[in-house]
């Protein structure tokens, strides 16, 4: 069967990228700290995600903004990294990566919300709309509390952006992350409509 996206000695290189992108998503900084920290597994408590806000539930605040800083981290270097070989293989590592931090190989698929993965790739792949997005995330997570209506917000809004600024190529590669993101807050959704969605608390406790 043909090579859909031509000649294979053409194209190796950008699976190749696609794939180093995913495995590098695929880290789960969150399990991995907390079980160094002799927290345990993060999946065994509050809503079993490996993501910050779950590494925060463990009142470790040092391990949650670690854990945040890396997730993020690796959607910059994947497209940094990317970068260096063009365009298209920008994109590729862009949605490779939030890949694999919402679908790791090694936590059979089971991985987090990709946000913070997503940032990172913004900032790496358009700055400015990068700056957009977490301006946005941190304005209306303030106003109305909810963390997964300011990242299904910030994400659906980041394509638009990326279009107007950069064209086609990179908008669609964030029109496929925003939905990935989407898709991992389908639980989100679902308790949003319902009016059980849990809101961010500010109050010391």
């Amino acid at each position: 069967m043909p090579d859909p996206l031509g000649p294979f000695e053409y194209t190796w290189p950008f699976y190749a990228g696609f794939l180093l992108a995913y495995l590098v998503g695929s880290i789960p900084f969150g399990l991995l700290l907390t079980r160094f920290a002799g927290l345990g597994d993060i999946r065994a408590i509050g809503s079993r995600n490996i993501g910050a806000t779950n590494v925060l539930r463990t009142g470790r605040k040092g391990l949650a903004a670690a854990t945040l800083l890396l997730d993020g981290g690796k959607g910059i270097v994947a497209v940094a990294v990317g970068w260096q070989f063009g365009t298209d293989m920008a994109v590729l590592a862009a949605v490779g990566v939030v890949l694999g931090h919402c679908f790791p190989v090694w936590l059979k698929f089971k991985g987090g919300k990709g946000v913070a993965t997503a940032i990172g790739v913004w900032l790496a792949l358009v700055p400015n709309v990068g700056v957009v997005v977490c301006g946005l995330w941190l304005a209306i997570a303030f106003v109305f509390r909810y963390s997964s209506v300011a990242a299904l917000v910030a994400m659906a809004v980041a394509p638009f952006l990326a279009w107007h600024l950069e064209g086609p190529q990179i908008a669609q590669a964030g029109g496929a992350i925003a939905v990935i993101i989407w898709l991992r807050h389908y639980q989100n959704i679902r308790r949003l409509l319902k009016g059980e969605e849990s809101k961010i608390s500010f109050r010391k406790k």
